[in-house]
């Protein structure tokens, strides 16, 4: 199996059977974003393939030099349960060599599906994620803060790299409503609200 950068086709083609099928509308980039980042090089929606068949995903956001914030992680529905996901993850990170990779995933008490959610933050630790000691709250979506670091990061350096994740990709009136880093619940649990980039 190979992990490389899929045609404009093919990613057409698994964003609508995996991506559109596997995240709901709030936590989902819409397609015309991705693809235009994605031209502009600075996305890369790295594929898992199995001869030429692609078998999963894992797509980041390249912000800024020795930082990636990883976006999505998917395997086919009729590949699932077959230790794919680990295999992204490790070759991923073979892929991102040298830069912090890091991401969100649902706090468990916040999610529509909290076992989903647990399961999901225990698959990432499982494959060698650590947890930041912050939250974040994104379009009304409160995440815990996980990452993947070849070298020592502090909270605070990871903190500024996500904000300017974003920052980088928002007007500072969608960035101010849309994005708390960090985000604790004395801010008041946020309504969930659809991209709108």
């Amino acid at each position: 199996m190979e992990l490389r950068l899929p045609t404009e086709q093919q990613l057409r083609r698994v964003y609508e059977r995996d991506l559109k099928m596997s995240f709901p509308a709030a936590e989902l980039r819409p397609l015309p974003v991705i693809c235009t980042l994605t031209r502009g090089g600075t996305y890369r929606p790295w594929c898992l393939f199995d001869g030429e068949e692609i078998v999963g995903e894992a797509f980041v956001l390249g912000f800024a030099p020795g930082w990636a914030l990883f976006d999505y992680l998917c395997v086919d529905a009729s590949r699932r349960n077959d230790g794919l996901g680990s295999k992204l993850i490790a070759k991923l990170r073979e892929a991102e060599r040298g830069n912090v990779v890091f991401g969100e995933s649902e706090i468990p008490d916040y999610a529509p599906d909290p076992d989903m959610a647990r399961r999901r933050l225990r698959f990432y630790r499982r494959n060698g994620a650590q947890q930041a000691a912050y939250d974040t709250a994104v379009f009304g979506v409160p995440y815990h803060t996980l990452f993947w670091a070849e070298r020592a990061v502090t909270d605070g350096e990871l903190m500024a790299a996500h904000q300017k994740a974003y920052h980088d990709r928002f007007p500072p009136s969608a960035y101010r409503r849309f994005i708390q880093i960090p985000w604790d619940i004395s801010m008041g649990v946020p309504k969930k609200i659809p991209w709108e980039e």
